[in-house]
C-alpha cells in the first residue's frame, strides 16, 4: 500500500470517529448505551450481561432486586455513604474528567459520596470493556462496571450505570409500568424480550417518571423502526430522552438511602 493510500484510509478513519461522536453527542442515554452494546462479543472474563445489566450468572437474572435483598452501599457515622472506586488507566485525561464529573455530580444532590479506593474491601472497578454496562447494587469485594471508551464516556452514562451500582433498575421494568406504558411486543427484535420484563421493584412512593435517566426510548430494541413503547393513555408524551437525572430520580436515591 503507497502512502497515498496509508493517508487516505488514516483520514476516512479519523473522519468516521468523528460523525460517530457526533452521532453520541446528540443522543440521549438509553440510545447510546443501546448503540453502545449492540452486538458486543464479551471477552472469557466478563460478566453474563442483559442491555446494560450485569449477573454473576444467567440465573441470578431472575432473583429478587437487590434493594429488597439488603446490598445497599452503606452509611458511614457522618451520614454520608461512601462508594470507592478505581479507574483503568486506558482512559484519556479528558475521560477522566468526564467520568469523575458524573461521579461528583451526586455530591450536588445526595449524600453519596465517590472516593478514590485506598484499602477499602469493597468497591468499584470502572473500565473500558465491552459496552456499557454495571451490576445492580452493591455486591461486596471489587465489582465492575463498565464504560467503554468508545460510546460510554458520557455524563448521562455515567449516572446511569452509577445508578444501577446503587441499586435502580430501569423505569420502565416498574412493576406499576402497565399503567402508563404498553409494550409493542410484536416489534421487539426476537430474543430481547426479557429487557422488557417488569420486576418487583421498590418504587420509593414516587409516581412513574417518563423524564428519569433509567428510562428506555420509544425505539428501544425495536425490529422493525416501529415503537417498542407507547405512553398511556397519552401516546404523544415523550420518554427516554433524559441526559441527566431527573427530580424523581433523585427523590428515589435519597430517600432509599435516607439522605
Amino acid at each position: 500500500m503507497d502512502m497515498k493510500c496509508i493517508l487516505g484510509l488514516v483520514v476516512l478513519l479519523a473522519v468516521s470517529a468523528w460523525a460517530e461522536e457526533r452521532i453520541n453527542q446528540v443522543l440521549s442515554a438509553s440510545e447510546r448505551i443501546e448503540r453502545a452494546n449492540r452486538n458486543i462479543v464479551r471477552s472469557p472474563g466478563e460478566p453474563y450481561v442483559e442491555d446494560d445489566i450485569a449477573y454473576r450468572s444467567e440465573f441470578d437474572r431472575n432473583a429478587d432486586p437487590c434493594t429488597a435483598s439488603g446490598c445497599m452501599w452503606p452509611k458511614s457515622s457522618d451520614g454520608n455513604v461512601y462508594v470507592p472506586y478505581i479507574l483503568s488507566s486506558v482512559y484519556t485525561s479528558r475521560e477522566v474528567a468526564i467520568i469523575e464529573r458524573g461521579l461528583q455530580s451526586f455530591n450536588d444532590f445526595s449524600c453519596i459520596r465517590f472516593v478514590r479506593r485506598t484499602t477499602q474491601r469493597d468497591y468499584l472497578n470502572i473500565q473500558s470493556l465491552g459496552g456499557c454496562y454495571s451490576y445492580i447494587g452493591r455486591l461486596g469485594y471489587e465489582q465492575e462496571l463498565s464504560l467503554q471508551q468508545s460510546g460510554c464516556v458520557y455524563y448521562d452514562t455515567v449516572q446511569h450505570e452509577v445508578l444501577h451500582a446503587l441499586g435502580f433498575n430501569h423505569e420502565q421494568t416498574r412493576s406499576d409500568r402497565d399503567q402508563y406504558i404498553r409494550v409493542e411486543w410484536q416489534n421487539i427484535t426476537p430474543g430481547k424480550e426479557h429487557n422488557f420484563y417488569k420486576i418487583n421493584t421498590l418504587n420509593q412512593e414516587t409516581t412513574y417518571d417518563y423524564g428519569s435517566v433509567m428510562h428506555y426510548h420509544k425505539y428501544g430494541f425495536s425490529s422493525n423502526g416501529l415503537p417498542t413503547l407507547v405512553a398511556i393513555p397519552d401516546a404523544n408524551v415523550e420518554f427516554g430522552m433524559a441526559t441527566e437525572m431527573s427530580e424523581k430520580d433523585i427523590i428515589r436515591l435519597n430517600r432509599l438511602y435516607r439522605c
